[in-house]
């Protein structure tokens, strides 16, 4: 991805500067995606080389780095603690993928996600919710992919889930959206 100047009226130099509150806290404790699950996320999500892979609360990177080795896609890793951000920046130069991924230290409820065409999140069910009137806005084709937690109110178009293989935490569930968001019909 080639460097952003940060001079001027781009649009996208705005976008590059961090934009977070020194006192924001992050809103969940950081707990890794197993690798297997990153991959099925992405599978899941049918990303090609064309995708742009937006992971918002990217922790380590991984998700970001393996869109770009696996698909060849370019990919924005967001992350509000710096510790992260440092981390996912390591990882992305390890990996030799600087030329496809960024990462940015952003509070993900200010963001545009428009330009992206897959979103990928490990969030609590409550901050999916959050996201909601700004995942309304994205162009329609758009996926969303969730590890574990589903968005309440919208309607998955796909639910898998994953065996445990001895993980601590359990099953993987993953939810699949395509925009335009579907409402869940209540059953009275």
């Amino acid at each position: 991805m080639p460097q952003m100047r940060r001079r001027g009226n781009n649009p996208q130099a705005q976008a590059d500067k961090p934009a977070v509150d020194p006192d924001r806290r992050p809103d969940v404790v950081y707990v890794p995606t197993p690798q297997e699950v990153v991959d099925k996320m992405l599978e899941l999500a049918k990303v090609g080389k064309d995708d742009l892979v937006y992971d918002l609360g990217c922790g380590d990177g991984r998700i970001v780095v393996t869109a770009a080795q696996k698909y060849g896609c370019k990919a924005i890793g967001f992350d509000i603690a710096t510790e992260r951000v440092k981390e996912s920046m390591e990882n992305v130069a390890k990996a030799g993928v600087g030329d496809k991924v960024r990462i940015e230290q952003r509070d993900i409820f200010t963001l545009d996600l428009s330009p992206a065409s897959v979103i990928t999140l490990y969030l609590l069910p409550s901050l999916n919710v959050k996201l909601i009137p700004q995942l309304e806005r994205l162009k329609p084709g758009c996926r969303i992919v969730s590890h574990d937690f589903d968005m309440k109110g919208v309607k998955p178009d796909q639910v898998i889930t994953m065996d445990a293989n001895g993980d601590p935490y359990g099953d993987h569930t993953i939810y699949l959206w395509t925009t335009p968001l579907k409402k869940e019909v209540e059953e009275k």
